[in-house]
């Protein structure tokens, strides 16, 4: 098994669970905190080849976390799926909810259509007619992800920070989301590998809450004794929804998760 981005915030989340159990090589960029680690790889996606990883590597599973110009990861993926259709192996893709958000008015379920206004949905889109197009579905897993939270997530740093400085904190009170923790994704993805499943998921949390009252309940669980500041952005007149729900590839009750234990879940115990 290959994760490329293993040294992000996600794919590391991901090596963690993993690597205990299947044999597992993981990529990075830079830092000296990987490079004793034999089954971490440096690998560069704007000068490096990624065909030649794979043909070192010769995975049966490769778990696309990465990061880069946008037209780098999408060559990297296109050699991923001509690699993908000479050996057989399985690529499990990490999207984004941001795959629907040019549509406004009602969370987004698997085969929905796809439409962004952002360069990254867009991205994430040619990705994912990549695959779906030039591999059979029992090839590959499209993984459509919400905002992702948790202990050492950077949205976390990010807040606290801002909470700390005393700095303004962007909310957006009429976006309606859903949410995650890497701590539940990486169990998923582990699900998904084990049970050889495939297909588009949707990984979100299974209720919807407004963005404003999110981050409001992050700062109270965060408990910094700081008075938040807020600034309301507001980009439409009513609610819009950036959601992903699952109604054709539901995991199991125990790999589901809300926005309450997300928040919980993203507290650090001392």
């Amino acid at each position: 098994m290959l994760i490329l981005g293993a040294s992000g915030f996600l794919g590391n989340a991901l090596y963690k669970e993993l690597y205990r159990y299947y044999n597992t090589y993981g990529t990075y960029h830079s830092g000296r905190i990987y490079s004793d680690n034999k089954h971490y790889l440096k690998f560069d996606l704007v000068n490096d080849d990624v065909y030649e990883l794979l043909r070192q590597v010769q995975p049966s599973v490769i778990i696309s976390a990465l990061r880069g110009p946008f037209t780098d990861q999408l060559e990297a993926h296109e050699l991923m799926v001509g690699y993908a259709q000479e050996t057989g192996c399985r690529i499990i893709f990490l999207s984004s909810a941001n795959v629907f958000d040019a549509f406004s008015n009602y969370p987004s379920y698997e085969n929905d259509k796809t439409l962004s206004q952002s360069i990254y949905g867009k991205l994430k889109i040619r990705v994912e007619t990549l695959l779906m197009r030039h591999l059979p579905e029992e090839q590959y897993a499209i993984v459509r992800l919400p905002m992702v939270f948790g202990v050492g997530a950077p949205r976390i740093q990010a807040l606290k920070n801002e909470l700390l400085l005393g700095d303004a904190i962007e909310v957006f009170p009429h976006l309606v989301m859903n949410t995650t923790t890497d701590a539940k994704l990486r169990q998923q993805i582990h699900y998904i590998i084990n049970r050889k499943l495939s297909g588009i998921f949707h990984l979100g949390s299974t209720d919807l809450i407004h963005h404003k009252e999110f981050i409001h309940e992050l700062v109270i669980m965060l408990d910094l004794n700081r008075k938040p500041i807020y600034k309301n952005v507001y980009t439409s007149n009513t609610d819009r929804y950036l959601a992903v729900l699952p109604r054709d590839n539901r995991l199991p009750k125990h790999l589901q998760i809300t926005n309450e234990t997300v928040v919980e879940s993203s507290k650090k115990y001392i």
